[in-house]
């Protein structure tokens, strides 16, 4: 069960033949006053995944869920509450070095497997007006950072350390051996 509303996430797993059903519960990351990003990022995931316990149980079917957060220049950079807030987030990448830091649990009656991954990205600075271009396609909404390494930031990337898996949302490539058949 991947236990996320992130259509990211699915996809990803999909593109890695990984069967799934989505199912989530809700949980309030605004709750969360932390600021180490690998501290925020790991207490999300648990927070998700409590909140999916609580509401669904453990079944048989092991359970994913995870939690991404963006960092440059010493900031953590969340979910952008409107355009100005996802300019000014994006006018710190620009130029800059961009940490985005998964956290996943996959959990089963028999073990839980819990992974810590970043993936650090330089980009070139981003171009004004494809900048604007991208605020106004609204497509930086629900996006940690209102990154998308896959998408508006891709053609700025100068270098990668780590797995774009990652980057989207979850460390696929860790992942596939904790799934067995």
């Amino acid at each position: 069960i991947l236990a996320s509303n992130s259509t990211t996430r699915a996809e990803l797993l999909k593109s890695f033949g990984v069967k799934f059903i989505q199912k989530s519960a809700s949980f309030d990351e605004d709750s969360l006053t932390l600021g180490n990003p690998v501290h925020f990022v790991y207490r999300a995931t648990k927070g998700k995944m409590g909140a999916y316990l609580d509401k669904f149980g453990l079944k048989e079917t092991p359970v994913l869920c995870a939690d991404t957060i963006v960092t440059s220049r010493g900031e953590i950079l969340r979910k952008a509450k409107d355009e100005d807030d996802a300019k000014r987030i994006l006018k710190l990448q620009s130029g800059g070095v961009v940490s985005i830091i998964t956290c996943m649990i996959l959990k089963s009656k028999e073990r839980e497997f819990i992974d810590l991954s970043s993936t650090d990205y330089l980009f070139d600075k981003f171009d004004e007006e494809k900048l604007n271009e991208y605020l106004k396609s609204g497509e930086w909404r629900g996006k940690a950072g209102a990154c998308m390494v896959e998408g508006f930031c891709k053609e700025y990337i100068k270098e990668v350390r780590g797995y774009e898996s990652t980057a989207m949302g979850l460390c696929v490539e860790k992942l596939l051996p904790y799934l067995g058949e």
